[in-house]
């Protein structure tokens, strides 16, 4: 008897009650079976995934996703796998474009550009858009590796959707500033556990130069003042959440006593400065194209970066 199962989709969910029933709901009828694997939820979210239909499997808590994902696409049943968290959901348009992709037989995985949510806003820059993801594909085309946020191992045809808001998964990934925050803290744990693992040694540029280069890629280079607070609130939460991830590696290495080195601080110091101001010059320059006398003092200030960088 040939499978009805067409598409399945997948989900890990821990304590996902205040998300998972728009998740579901936005998935009802459109695919054939639902997947569950629940890290020992304690709210309402097995009852809620019930009211769904879904396949259950229980699994023990870990702090990274990967793993429960392959264990749940080893339990899909269907030729195309849905991989979804619980606080995403799809939308009409989304949905009509991946059933004409089913009927095709020239792709076999598809990147989906995703929309990233901060506090109620869409961050339309800061590097977060058009955040393309491989979230539908054939059964035993993808595989994930254990390592946080790692990108899956393919195989196959790829096919990337059009970076359009009406093709977009919707992501509330960050309800709130303390939401960012409480997650900072778990994945900045197990990311220090894998610099550890590869005996990686914090140095003092890490805490200084690599927050700065996080923000400048993001606020400047990324446009995300285009986004406004909304932006230069989630580009300053950026940096500190990867100053955080050297902080929790020193203190897993014993939380040692060093002296500064005066070199090593000044040197990290002043090659932070000069980066932000590199790109702070650039973004003025671009505001204040117009008028000859601004732009002129600001080159003269990008000159003098230049010029002291070393000093």
């Amino acid at each position: 008897m040939p499978n009805s199962i067409i598409i399945s989709a997948v989900l890990n969910v821990k304590n996902e009650a205040d998300n998972l029933d728009r998740c579901l709901k936005s998935i009802s009828g459109f695919v054939d079976e639902i997947v569950i694997t629940d890290m020992e939820s304690t709210d309402k979210s097995v009852q809620i995934a019930k009211k769904y239909g879904a396949k259950i499997f229980s699994i023990k808590p870990a702090n990274v996703v990967e793993h429960a994902r392959n264990f749940g696409l080893s339990k899909a049943s269907g030729k195309w796998i849905l991989l979804l968290d619980p606080d995403e959901y799809l939308n009409i348009s989304l949905k009509k474009e991946l059933q004409s992709i089913v009927k095709r037989n020239d792709v076999d995985y598809v990147k989906i550009p995703r929309m990233n949510f901060f506090v109620g806003k869409w961050l339309r820059y800061c590097n977060m858009w058009p955040d393309y993801l491989i979230r539908f594909f054939r059964k035993d085309f993808i595989t994930w590796n254990k390592e946080i946020h790692s990108q899956p191992i393919t195989k196959g045809n790829c096919l990337t959707l059009l970076d359009s808001d009406k093709l977009g998964l919707r992501h509330r990934n960050y309800l709130s500033v303390t939401d960012f925050i409480t997650r900072a803290l778990r994945y900045s744990g197990v990311q220090a556990d894998e610099l550890k693992t590869n005996n990686y040694k914090v140095k003092i540029s890490d805490l200084i130069l690599k927050p700065t280069q996080e923000f400048n890629s993001r606020f400047f280079a990324g446009f995300g003042y285009k986004d406004g607070m909304h932006g230069l609130i989630f580009c300053l939460l950026q940096s500190f959440a990867i100053c955080l991830i050297y902080i929790r590696l020193w203190e897993k290495n014993g939380s040692s006593e060093k002296v500064l080195v005066k070199e090593s601080f000044v040197s990290g110091s002043q090659e932070s400065i000069y980066e932000y101001g590199y790109w702070f010059t650039r973004y003025f320059q671009k505001e204040y194209s117009a008028n000859i006398f601004k732009k002129s003092i600001i080159k003269l200030r990008q000159l003098l970066n230049r010029l002291t960088k070393n000093y």
